[in-house]
């Protein structure tokens, strides 16, 4: 097919891209032209293959993700791809250098590969060519006020599916939290120095009570909630029969679902 986006895996894990390989050619929209095991293998393809989009490791032998970006920026003859980079906790140095390198989208490890495919349409639909005079011209403020008020009305809803009483201080501080990073996720690299405070700031409270609000909400959540909206929620990035998220890790992969939904619509 034509129209089949062409994507390129860069991961040193061998498995893990063979179990990313199979999925991916099982979608009729998409085609493997690559895989790559290591940074330099991964340049040698985007050159040569041209890809419409990248799945790129952060972490990676020879020359790291963030190299293969300068390499794409410097490289300005060669159409862009859209960058979908693998991140982890701990990296967030890492995280927030590749945002200054114009990455598209991040998804935490471990992922849903739903997930994933959801990200590359959401993607690749912006790169189909509409012309302008085929969308009705809003403004740009009642575009982002629009999204604004769907965006809190969709977190209040899964706030309310997970079990989050709304009468304790973590609901409001989780909700916050959410939309902030939806709308700035280099908040995720610095989410005790930046994020904490900045909803301290709005609730007029401290940061280390809003770090303790949210760990008492999710703990109700997991302790009271339903369990198979958890899984539901969340699917295969936690095992919600053994643990339990970290405040950053809940803040995360419910942000990452709103951006995906955001992008879609």
């Amino acid at each position: 097919m034509n129209n089949q986006v062409k994507i390129v895996v860069a991961d040193d894990n061998q498995s893990f891209c063979k179990l990313l390989q199979k999925f991916l050619q099982a979608q009729e929209d998409f085609q493997i032209v690559g895989i790559a095991y290591n940074g330099l293998e991964a340049w040698e393809l985007i050159k040569s293959q041209e890809p419409d989009l990248v799945i790129l490791d952060q972490i990676m032998p020879n020359l790291d993700g963030l190299g293969i970006l300068e390499r794409i920026n410097n490289h300005t003859t060669m159409k862009r791809p859209k960058i979908i980079m693998q991140t982890a906790f701990g990296q967030e140095f890492l995280t927030h250098e590749a945002i200054l390198h114009g990455v598209d989208y991040f998804i935490l490890k471990p992922f849903d590969l739903e997930v994933l495919r959801n990200r590359i349409c959401s993607l690749t639909q912006e790169m189909s060519s509409v012309t302008a005079t085929q969308i009705p011209k809003t403004s740009p403020a009642a575009m982002t006020q629009n999204r604004d008020v769907n965006l809190n009305v969709d977190v209040t809803k899964v706030m309310h599916q997970i079990g989050i009483p709304a009468h304790v201080k973590g609901y409001h501080y989780i909700r916050e939290a959410i939309q902030m990073v939806v709308e700035d996720v280099s908040l995720l690299g610095a989410v005790t120095k930046e994020l904490y405070p900045l909803i301290a700031k709005k609730f007029n409270s401290a940061p280390n009570r809003v770090e303790r609000g949210i760990r008492h909400a999710i703990g109700l959540a997991w302790d009271r909630g339903q369990k198979e909206t958890l899984k539901r929620i969340f699917g295969y990035s936690i095992n919600i029969e053994l643990q339990k998220p970290t405040n950053s890790e809940f803040i995360a992969l419910l942000a990452d679902n709103f951006r995906v939904m955001s992008k879609v619509s």
